[in-house]
């Protein structure tokens, strides 16, 4: 199972497209105690009266954006394209500059220097042993284009939503969905390497959209939210039925923050918080429960759907299962072939033969192209780099 080891010249990129400041939030009281206590049918549509919930100074997400962004730039700077390419984008930037674009349009490294920094390839996790490919390879990027378009999608949705909720819950809910994302792209993309932060991304949406439903009765204008976040993620999704684009890593990591939005970002109801807020003599009739009991049942079950989810994805995985072969029709939700263009990411590898000082290299990925190199000492490392270079 998995692909050829002998190189990974394709990337399958996390693309998260750009979103503007989508965060839905339900409405805010004044410091003041209420003047009276609304009924719950009330407390959808009042603009004035509701649960002064606590404003968090976000810090983890920017930590989270400065730890992509100097990933990357340690990325670039193993990579060193001067001394491993034949030529370079923006060599002004020395050992900084980026691989020919036909190689990797994105502005950035090869595909082997992000495979040895620990890009998720199904081939080591499986039969390597390198479990750990499924956490870092959410952490980095294939070029300038992609983690800018991903850091700014993550400061407009991640920013507003540690303000709301705090890093306790966000942080957990971004690197799960990040985990999730990378365990069903692990078992249904198995020809290429893949990277991206996009599936942690989709999971703050996911996220998002359960927090909408489990605390619906606090929002005014609870429609118009629910419609317009879900416009927002069906487009998110569709993008990613174009090539080279990781929709897998977007579906699992949406699925992960939708199951984890029910467990983390659960909150009072308007009946209990109205009386936390009156004065002790004033009486206010029956104690409310601080949770409905759909709210509850949500959670119980958002529980039990994650923790089968994952125990099943990652018994499968490190069994060597290949999603495709248990779902035919399935590989059309990352990529619909069109007469513009191709959905095949079969792995590209090179037959090497030294002749003295001259490395002969030719490919054996369907284009069959022959090159010689004066390299009298070739690594496999650079063999890997020119074949990478010769099959694009």
């Amino acid at each position: 199972m998995g692909r050829k080891a002998s190189s990974a010249s394709e990337i399958e990129v996390r693309v998260q497209s750009r979103v503007g400041d989508n965060s839905i939030h339900p409405l805010e009281m004044g410091s003041g105690p209420p003047q009276r206590q609304p009924s719950d049918a009330e407390a959808g549509i009042l603009s004035g009266e509701t649960m002064p919930f606590r404003r968090w100074r976000p810090w983890l997400v920017p930590a989270f954006i400065a730890a992509n962004v100097l990933l990357f730039a340690i990325t670039m700077f193993v990579n060193n394209c001067p001394r491993n390419s034949i030529s370079c984008v923006a060599s002004f930037l020395g050992r900084f500059s980026f691989q020919p674009l036909k190689e990797n349009p994105l502005l950035g490294p090869s595909s082997n220097t992000l495979e040895k920094m620990g890009a998720l390839d199904v081939s080591k996790v499986v039969h390597g042993h390198q479990g750990w490919r499924l956490v870092t390879c959410a952490w980095l990027h294939a070029g300038v284009v992609h983690v800018l378009a991903n850091m700014l999608s993550l400061l407009f949705i991640g920013i507003r939503l540690e303000q709301e909720f705090g890093f306790v819950r966000i942080g957990p809910l971004y690197i799960i969905s990040g985990l999730g994302g990378s365990l069903l792209s692990a078992l249904f993309i198995q020809s290429s390497i893949s990277v991206g932060a996009s599936g942690a991304l989709f999971g703050l949406l996911g996220g998002m959209l359960a927090e909408l439903i489990t605390n619906w009765s606090i929002y005014a204008n609870k429609v118009a939210a629910l419609l317009t976040l879900v416009f927002i993620i069906v487009i998110n999704l569709a993008v990613g039925v174009l090539p080279h684009v990781d929709n897998f890593a977007h579906i699992g990591g949406f699925i992960s923050g939708f199951l984890l939005g029910f467990v983390l970002l659960i909150r009072p109801q308007f009946g209990w918080i109205s009386q936390q807020n009156h004065s002790p003599n004033y009486h206010t009739g029956p104690t409310k429960r601080k949770h409905r009991l759909y709210q509850y049942i949500l959670w119980i079950a958002a529980a039990i759907f994650l923790i089968v989810g994952f125990t099943v994805g990652m018994i499968m995985l490190f069994r060597g299962v290949n999603g495709n072969d248990h779902c035919s029709w399935c590989h059309y939700l990352s990529c619909v072939p069109t007469s513009r263009w191709s959905c095949n990411s079969s792995a590209t590898y090179c037959s090497a033969s030294q002749e003295g000082s001259q490395l002969n290299l030719t490919c054996e990925g369907g284009s069959d192209r022959s090159h010689s190199y004066s390299l009298p000492n070739a690594t496999s490392d650079r063999i890997k780099e020119l074949c990478s270079q010769l099959c694009s």
